[in-house]
């Protein structure tokens, strides 16, 4: 009985915070009124029922507010409403006061029953004059519609058999029903192949008729006649059966795939709810809110009976409260500078859901200030995000896109509500993890829009296929920025790293076998298929083997038995029924980010005859010194050997221990590992001990020198006294010119 009033009281006390957050708009609503006193009276019955006293008496003096306010003895203004709604809050918190503690609440809880009651007691006495004849009804708004229409919906859902399912069934449920629907598009391509055998069909019987045209009438005997014409009327019936069954087996796959998408969408609305029921506390906050500013807002809801996910819709609690808060903080001005600007005292923000080309779109827009471009493009080269001159030639859209980076505000002190720079990147990152999208724009003036681009269901993912050492992977849509092919010649290495441009910035370049695959082959011919992803602020390039196109999977969770598999979210199955793995962008960036600090990520050859056979000599430059690499790697590549470089020991031993090289090139002191170290680990190894090594280094006495010989090295150059000619010198005696071997 207990649990049956908890959620009837959760359910009346939504109705009691809509129905005064209109009255305090409209105090003289009759139909707001009327559905406010029976809520109160619904909780007044049910709490007697089950013995719970507190909410008794405070639902019955709220009833009585509600009565007075009907008879036009009490008008209910904002403090009024601001006394109910603290009611509503008070019979909240009894209603979820655990049994074995009721006892105790009771006790503890009579004085803020009894200061509440006499709080109300003191407005009803207080009364007000007659309120004037109140003007016809308004027609009522889409939201206010809505939320009429509530009670009906609700009572037809109860006026429906209800059954107790658990998550984990309706879930298995969604997963069949995907299957089946996968399942279902496997007899088209099948029908497909049909069609070739009907064609061979077609071909047989022409050969047959041309070889009775070529043989002579008198040629052939009475059987063999009689044979070539069974042949051939076994061919013709062998291709009109064909043509049947291939219509009756293309009528049944429509049949099939209606009824697959037909149970996969009776089983995906399971899952589904009313937008509404993920929202009903947001009105209530935001008025709040704005009370605590000093402002008016009032929020309004457009498409609450749009359907949508349950995980989606809980997940959406905390990134729609931190747009609101950054509305009503930062987007609604004051009651000053709104009346100056021309506009209502009351801000307006409006959160509207709909489905729109097959994802749900959630538009949350304010009729406040809008964001100050240029005081944002200020605040960037304030931070020392960018320079003067990249700031005054972002576009809006990329000016905006500061927002969503972790720390950053526009506001210049801290509140309880905002200023710290947390809450926007925090809407990013949880839309994201929902393979969701999230895009600003603004107008100045007339306010700020975000728009939440989400899947429906998350039992199902867009993604972009793709090839992978032979192997197909599901690349999420959500996190994929671009597809391109770039040559081989746009790529620049930089500290050891491979980049190329694209749009007018620098993206890493990483090979997507040696995330998924542990192995870094190269592949042939001069244009590489690149994807650009994102996540957790960082975007690289990922050389794939090949891009297959977009396909809808259905998610299936990878057994719990395999633990967490690095780079890797779930499992899938494509529209042949061949499995794929979905990859896990963000598992997969932190796998780069590690590589690239620990200096292990591996290289993509650079150059038209990459993937070919060598056609050159291949020099590692390995020095902590910009300059000193960028001299030796132009001098040695002006000559026609191939350079590669690295910044330190560390990335150099990792650079020679997964490159092909015909000789090193090492500085000595540097950080993480020293060249005398570097030299040695050379030698030790059993596949490089042959490697030729030249150490340069500023260190010129006799014991640095003998030092380095004696580690290993073939040669010793000091920065200090070699000329270009030195060092071209001293690489052809060890390697000879850059010529390739005839």
């Amino acid at each position: 009985m207990l649990d049956l009033f908890r959620l009837e009281a959760e359910t009346q006390c939504q109705v009691l915070t809509a129905g005064l957050l209109e009255l305090e708009r409209q105090p003289a609503a009759a139909d707001q009124l009327e559905a406010c006193m029976r809520a109160a009276h619904s909780i007044k019955g049910a709490a007697r029922i089950v013995g719970v006293d507190a909410g008794v008496r405070v639902a019955h003096a709220m009833e009585d507010c509600f009565v007075a306010a009907q008879r036009g003895t009490v008008r209910l203004h904002r403090d009024r409403v601001d006394l109910l709604l603290r009611g509503v809050d008070l019979l909240g918190r009894i209603a979820n006061t655990p049994e074995t503690e009721l006892g105790t609440w009771a006790a503890n809880g009579r004085q803020q029953v009894d200061d509440l009651l006499g709080q109300l007691a003191s407005a009803l006495a207080a009364g007000d004059p007659p309120a004037p004849a109140a003007a016809p009804a308004p027609e009522a708004a889409p939201a206010q519609a809505a939320a009429e229409a509530r009670p009906a919906a609700a009572e037809a859902e109860v006026s429906d058999r209800v059954l107790r399912v658990t998550a984990d069934n309706l879930n298995r449920l969604l997963g069949l029903a995907g299957e089946s629907m996968v399942e279902s598009r496997w007899l088209k391509p099948f029908a497909e192949s049909l069609i070739g055998l009907k064609r061979l069909h077609y071909n047989l019987g022409k050969t047959l008729d041309e070889l009775r045209d070529a043989v002579p009438q008198g040629a052939l005997g009475e059987r063999a006649r009689t044979a070539l014409a069974d042949a051939q009327n076994g061919v013709l019936e062998c291709h009109r059966q064909l043509a049947q069954r291939l219509a009756q087996l293309e009528a049944f796959d429509g049949r099939s795939t209606n009824l697959a998408n037909r149970l996969y969408g009776e089983a995906l609305a399971c899952r589904m709810r009313p937008f509404a029921d993920g929202i009903p506390h947001f009105p209530r906050m935001v008025r709040d809110l704005g009370n605590a500013l000093g402002k008016q807002v009032r929020l309004t809801v457009v498409g609450e009976t749009t359907p949508v996910d349950r995980d989606i819709l809980e997940k959406l609690d905390a990134p729609l409260g931190h747009l609101f808060r950054n509305a009503v903080d930062h987007g609604i001005e004051s009651l000053e500078r709104r009346r100056a600007a021309g506009k209502p005292a009351e801000g307006t923000i409006t959160l509207e859901a709909r489905h729109s080309a097959g994802m749900l779109l959630i538009v949350i827009s304010d009729d406040g200030s809008g964001i100050d471009l240029e005081r944002l493009r200020a605040k960037v080269v304030e931070r020392g995000l960018t320079s003067p001159e990249i700031a005054a030639r972002l576009s809006e859209a990329e000016l905006l896109e500061f927002l969503f980076l972790p720390g950053f505000s526009m506001k210049e002190t801290i509140t309880d509500i905002s200023g710290r720079g947390v809450g926007l990147d925090v809407v990013q990152d949880m839309i994201r993890r929902v393979r969701g999208t999230v895009r600003v724009s603004t107008r100045a003036g007339a306010g700020v829009r975000f728009a939440l681009e989400l899947p429906l269901s998350l039992s199902v993912v867009r993604a972009l296929l793709v090839e992978v050492g032979g192997e197909p992977y599901a690349f999420p849509l959500a996190y994929i920025l671009r597809t391109l092919r770039i040559r081989r010649s746009q790529l620049e290495t930089l500290e050891g790293r491979q980049h190329f441009a694209l749009d007018g910035r620098r993206v890493g370049l990483v090979s997507a076998r040696q995330l998924l695959q542990g192995m870094g082959e190269e592949l042939n011919g001069d244009e590489l298929p690149v994807v650009v992803v994102a996540g957790h602020g960082s975007a690289y390039g990922l050389v794939v083997d090949r891009l297959l196109g977009q396909h809808e999977l259905v998610v299936h969770p990878l057994d719990e038995r395999l633990g967490k598999i690095e780079g890797i979210a779930a499992g899938a199955l494509t529209a042949d029924g061949a499995p794929v793995l979905i990859v896990d962008i963000e598992d997969l960036i932190n796998s780069v980010d590690k590589l690239v600090a620990a200096g292990r990520l591996g290289r993509l050859r650079s150059g038209a005859a990459a993937g070919a056979a060598r056609a050159g000599k291949r020099v590692l430059v390995v020095d902590d010194s910009l300059t000193v690499r960028e001299v030796q790697r132009k001098l040695l590549a002006r000559n026609g050997y191939e350079v590669e470089v690295a910044v330190d020991g560390i990335d150099g031993w990792n650079a020679v221990r997964t490159g092909a090289f015909d000789l090193v090139v090492t500085d000595i002191d540097m950080p993480r590992m020293d060249g005398i170290e570097l030299v040695r680990l050379i030698r030790a190894d059993i596949d490089l001990k042959s490697l030729p090594v030249m150490i340069v280094s500023y260190k010129d006495r006799e014991e640095d020198r003998r030092r380095g010989l004696e580690a290993g090295a073939d040669y010793y150059l000091t920065k200090g006294s070699f000329h270009d000619e030195t060092l071209l010198e001293a690489v052809m005696d060890l390697i000879g010119e850059a010529q390739a071997p005839a």
